[in-house]
């Protein structure tokens, strides 16, 4: 998603922010109504996102460089650091800047953050953005079984949580842009659109979702209507205009004006941005062994597979997405500008849980008006756009690997026994996993949320540590005692707690440090030597991109590396198992997602048998 160089994310300190490092607890339920049409009546007590202290964030910078940088690096690095922070220089005069605009702001960095980390964002959002959901196996295998706004207030703690994604969810669309793109979200108009997007056999319709007096369809309506889309939308050979989203966003960008220029065209796009969301019954997939089921689901989430599957049966530029399979598979796909994972998966939960109560309302006897199917005049220039999108998706799609593992040995039971924190666990064993592979440290993202503050997104909890460092080499180290080895332990885990905290209080560095940059840019100042500086490349080059995405639903939530020689790690931890979702890329030779499952799988059984032998582990 972000490489290193090559693309524009990572330059500014960006990784996939799909993640909530711990559970929010749903208690205190409170009625949540509108203010304005767009802010929830809490919204105005939240905080603003504080800025922190420059020469605390320079020092904690350095401590985080430490584990990854050679020594000679690390020393050339503190002269351009204290060069920055010094009285009077250019480091004091941005943090004054960025001061101001958090005083006029309601949040300082939420704009800039969807403007850089997504919409001016140009590689395909398919992999390298757009996460995946993937939801347990459902219990039908034919097309009959596919088809047969007020939320409480999360907390975190007794915190109370910003509210405003699960708005931008709904009704929203990405819209290409020769440059940059846009986000619409119709949810925001008088009138709120009333209709989802049903995609089949790579052809469009409009769908209805309310009745005249406004009550939505029962599930008997529902059931009428796919069936009526699914006989009117036989497999034919009309083309994929879906797949056009898949492609890098400057050629969207182009595809789209030639597209759209066409009155019938537009009229089909419209249709589709501002429907609730987009619902895609795709084709049965080949048959796979039941121990490679899950990776093969994750790939659908994700991708779809390739043109000759289901990446034409998507329009990935909408919010979201969910995906069933005539086989069974099901699961989701959401386009990350307008939300993080948290936000879906709690959507995606509820979602789960209506659909397992029974339904109480009878089925009226009214009739149905047909669902609307959307049309596209194909014209030769469009003919061979599509082809170019279906080309780079298949080679997209098998550069791909990805490994969906269930750690069926414990769950989060087993780290709060000892006392410790899960995620930071199973954190430290992707450290330790990581370092007997390629026997180093590398630069590692895991996303810490925000949503205490104001319109707050994320900022990045660094996993690797001085400590985390210490504790994996001397891990396999004979000559280390067990009691050592779990003090180590400890203070790797202590560490990533305390920078977990620092992080979700908005005292991290690395949203502060963009922020810095960004104020430099928009006044035109030449940018600090600090971020042409070759260390700074090497911190933001996530090898290890991470995420905890934690649900009630036995999931697991997906998405490609940050970087081309990295690789990409979602986990939800259940109480006796966890889920991975473990990806990279097939062109980089030294890298391999199920090696790096393996390696996990080890990690955290040593990493158990180690606080099981030791007297310490009682304590």
């Amino acid at each position: 998603m972000w490489g290193i160089c090559s693309r524009t994310m990572v330059k500014i300190g960006m990784a996939k922010p799909c993640g909530l490092i711990k559970p929010c607890n749903l208690v205190k339920p409170v009625s949540v109504t509108r203010v304005s049409g767009r802010y929830l009546t809490h919204q105005k007590g939240l905080p603003s996102l504080p800025v922190p202290p420059l020469q605390q964030t320079c020092e904690r910078y350095i401590s985080a460089l430490e584990p990854i940088v050679e020594v000679d690096e690390l020393k050339h690095t503190k002269e351009l650091v204290d060069e920055f922070q010094k009285a009077g220089g250019v480091g004091e005069r941005l943090q004054r800047g960025l001061e101001k605009r958090a005083r006029n702001t309601e949040n300082w960095l939420s704009e800039w953050w969807v403007q850089v980390a997504y919409l001016d964002y140009r590689l395909p959002v398919v992999v390298h953005s757009s996460p995946g959901l993937v939801l347990p196996r459902m219990n039908f295998s034919d097309k009959q079984g596919q088809i047969s706004e007020t939320l409480p207030v999360e907390y975190m703690g007794a915190k109370s949580l910003c509210m405003n994604q699960y708005y931008e969810v709904l009704s929203s669309c990405r819209v290409p842009g020769l440059k940059r793109d846009s986000v619409v979200n119709h949810t925001k108009r008088s009138t709120p659109p009333k209709h989802i997007t049903v995609v089949h056999n790579f052809q469009f319709y409009v769908l209805e979702v309310y009745n005249n007096d406004g009550t939505p369809l029962t599930a008997d309506e529902f059931c009428v209507q796919l069936e009526r889309i699914c006989s009117s939308s036989p497999q034919t050979d009309m083309e994929p205009v879906g797949i056009l989203t898949t492609q890098h966003r400057d050629s969207w960008g182009k595809a789209y004006v030639t597209l759209t220029q066409d009155k019938t065209n537009k009229e089909s796009v419209s249709a589709i941005q501002r429907s609730i969301f987009t619902l895609c019954l795709d084709g049965a997939m080949p048959h796979v062994p039941e121990e490679t089921y899950r990776s093969c689901a994750a790939v659908q989430m994700l991708h779809g597979g390739g043109s000759q599957w289901n990446s034409g049966n998507r329009w990935f530029d909408k919010t979201l997405q969910f995906i069933i399979g005539e086989d069974g598979t099901c699961g989701a796909n959401y386009e990350h500008a307008p939300a993080e994972g948290p936000p879906i998966v709690a959507l995606i939960d509820h979602v789960v849980e209506y659909t397992r109560k029974p339904e109480m309302t009878p089925s009226p006897m009214v009739p149905l008006a047909m669902p609307q199917k959307l049309h596209f005049n194909i014209t030769p220039e469009i003919k061979k756009d599509i082809e170019k999108a279906k080309h780079a998706m298949n080679i997209l799609a098998q550069d791909l690997d990805m490994t969906v593992m269930v750690f069926g040995h414990f769950g989060k039971n087993v780290p709060k026994t000892h006392k410790m924190s899960p995620d930071a666990f199973i954190q430290m064993a992707l450290q330790l996993a990581y370092y007997r592979m390629y026997q180093c440290c590398c630069a590692t993202y895991e996303s810490a949320s925000l949503r205490m503050f104001r319109l707050g997104r994320t900022d990045t909890i660094r996993s690797a540590s001085s400590a985390s460092a210490t504790f994996v080499k001397a891990f396999d180290n004979p000559s280390k005692q067990n009691t050592e080895k779990v003090d180590l332990l400890v203070k790797a885990i202590n560490a990533h707690r305390s920078y977990t905290t620092m992080a979700i209080s908005g005292q991290a560095i690395d949203r502060h440090l963009l922020g810095l940059k960004m104020v430099a840019v928009e006044e035109n100042l030449s940018i600090p030597d600090i971020y042409t500086d070759t260390t700074y490349a090497k911190a933001l080059h996530y090898k290890l991109s991470t995420s905890q995405v934690p649900s009630k639903t036995d999931c697991v939530m997906c998405f490609g590396p940050v970087v081309p020689d990295g690789y990409g790690v979602c986990y939800n931890p259940m109480n006796d198992h966890i889920n991975f979702a473990v990806s990279s890329f097939n062109t980089c030779k030294d890298t391999n997602a199920a090696h790096l499952a393996q390696a996990v799988d080890r990690a955290l059984l040593d990493m158990k048998t180690l606080l099981e032998q030791s007297p310490r582990a009682k304590l």
